[in-house]
């Protein structure tokens, strides 16, 4: 089990999912992840506990107030897919395919469908992203407008990019998020209904539910769209998608709305397709420590079962989560994309079951100078571009290859980012003393390698005197902390319920546990050590230190 430091303080006082949620403790939660965050979003909320609907809005910076009420839709990306499933659910129910049956089956006669030595990508494949079809198709990958990245992708692109595709693993074998494989079945599901995808949706799930103010392309009267914005406060365009391919991530909806999808996926709001819903919800496979039902991803916290999903598209974020044994769901909707911030799930988790911590704010810091020089140089990403990264005056810029240059802000999640467009750079301290980043930019992520010569960190090697400095107890929440102990000539680290990583030591006082990206830093008032902060995939915790050497030793 790979260590996850990734929590925060509470903001919800109930501490179980079967209390109620009031409006003021709801808004209290979205103020506390988001109050003077950078990027200035705005994020409206409804939930579902005992019985009892709550709603709330707040935008990062109260004083930019957004014109935004019960009648404003927000795209809902890539939740979509968990409609779409219920789509596909409903066809398997009147007996026309199976989970198990080729997707081939679905599609028009005669498409061509890449398999892997005679494996055939299966339905239940597609929909818990297990196909082996890349993230987006290759002949996706430059399109028109990039900030419209689907809207000239043709019914031939889609029929070319599956009679191109090779596969490179068994499907089944291995997990990997796929749009392709959802741009994929939302086509089939089109085209064995003889409609586009819109009518199917509006005709089979909107409609029984009630939702007359969700739409992919046609906006019902009365319904406004959030102006979408990048996290630098930037409009964004909406994105559009084909007609019969809008099941990847082209819903648009209100709050008011996906709590009446919610309901019906708690079984708490009858209609005709709530059947259908309920049978989405079940495990179907469990690949890579993934668990997924139909285009739902399952997670256990706490004792209890959740049922969740993100979405994200140009300028917008999404999360919808339910735990259906407690009654209690959460949908969030903000007019900004947040993927490469963190999104929203670590917010929803904690709506869902306050007993999970909710995330902070990201605020515009300063970044050390120590950390500038170390990250200053050339470096070759994963998919072969090359960046350079320069110190100017007090801060960082970065050039990619053949484009311009763009200054970078740093904010206290400890991640830079670019002031004119949405993406991340992640610093990644090695376990060689030397410092890397991981480049996050429109869902994906990518890891840097330094290219060019780079003079070699002096080597560290405390004594096992120096490491019993570090031994102790580090509480960083109310329900979880690190473990610090010494075994030998090592230091190791175990997070609450979590197994133990060896720590390797790249300079007096700092530790890196590389396989799972923390840094650890100590700090010390004289000669006592007093306090820890980690620094992991994008957060930084701080921890006082409430057990010495010894009394640690004694308890083992």
């Amino acid at each position: 089990m790979k260590a996850r430091f990734l929590l925060a303080l509470p903001a919800l006082l109930c501490a179980s999912p079967a209390c109620a949620i009031s409006n003021d403790e709801l808004r209290a939660a979205l103020a506390q992840r988001f109050d003077g965050d950078r990027t200035r979003a705005c994020v409206a909320a409804g939930a579902i506990a005992d019985g009892a609907i709550s709603t709330a809005y707040v935008c990062a910076d109260p004083k930019a107030q957004r014109p935004y009420d019960e009648h404003t839709a927000f795209e809902i990306g890539s939740v979509t897919k968990t409609m779409t499933a219920a789509l596909l659910e409903e066809f398997i129910a009147r007996g026309e395919v199976t989970l198990d049956d080729p997707i081939a089956k679905l599609l028009p006669p005669g498409t061509s469908v890449p398999s892997f030595n005679g494996h055939d990508i299966t339905i239940g494949q597609i929909v818990t992203h297990t196909s082996g079809l890349p993230r987006i198709p290759a002949n996706y990958r430059r399109p028109a407008d990039v900030n419209n990245p689907y809207a000239d992708a043709t019914e031939r692109d889609l029929l070319d990019a599956l009679a191109s595709a090779k596969l490179t693993r068994a499907p089944g074998s291995a997990w990997e998020y796929s749009n392709f494989a959802m741009i994929t079945l939302s086509y089939a599901l089109a085209k064995r209904n003889g409609t586009d995808y819109e009518t199917l949706l509006r005709d089979h799930l909107l409609a029984p539910l009630g939702m007359n103010e969700t739409y992919v392309a046609r906006r019902p009267p009365g319904v406004h769209l959030a102006q979408g914005h990048l996290p630098n406060g930037t409009p964004a365009e909406p994105w559009d998608f084909h007609p019969d391919m809008a099941g990847v991530g082209g819903v648009r909806s209100t709050v008011a709305d996906m709590l009446r999808y919610l309901e019906s996926e708690l079984g708490t709001r009858d209609s005709a397709i709530t059947p259908a819903l309920a049978r989405t919800q079940d495990e179907v496979a469990n690949v890579g420590g993934h668990r997924m039902a139909m285009n739902w991803f399952l997670l256990t916290r706490n004792g209890h079962a959740l049922v969740i999903h993100e979405g994200g598209t140009g300028g917008y974020s999404a999360f919808a989560g339910f735990d259906r044994a407690a009654k209690r769901a959460v949908i969030l909707l903000s007019d900004t994309a947040l993927t490469a911030n963190g999104g929203l799930g670590q917010l929803g988790l904690h709506v869902l079951d306050p007993a999970i911590s909710n995330a902070a704010p990201r605020l515009v810091a300063t970044a050390d100078a120590k950390l500038i020089d170390a990250l200053a140089g050339k470096y070759r990403l994963q998919n072969g571009l090359r960046i350079e990264l320069r110190r100017e005056d007090s801060g960082l810029t970065i050039q990619a290859d053949g484009q311009d240059e763009f200054e970078m802000g740093y904010d206290s999640a400890g991640d830079f980012y670019p002031l004119k467009f949405d993406a991340v750079l992640r610093p990644k301290r090695k376990a060689d003393g030397s410092t890397t980043f991981t480049w996050f930019q429109g869902g994906g992520a990518l890891d840097a390698e330094r290219i060019d010569p780079v003079t070699a960190a002096s080597k560290w090697t405390p004594t096992e005197v120096q490491l019993n400095d570090y031994v102790g107890l580090y509480p960083l929440t109310a329900n979880f902390g690190l473990r610090i102990f010494a075994s030998g000539a090592a230091l190791f680290v175990q997070g609450t319920n979590q197994r133990a990583l060896k720590l390797a030591p790249v300079e007096p006082d700092v530790f890196v546990a590389e396989s799972v990206g923390a840094e650890i830093d100590f700090a010390r008032d004289g000669d006592k050590v007093m306090s820890l902060t980690l620094k992991q995939r994008g957060q930084i915790l701080k921890g006082d230190r409430h057990q010495d050497a010894a009394t640690d030793a004694a308890a083992h």
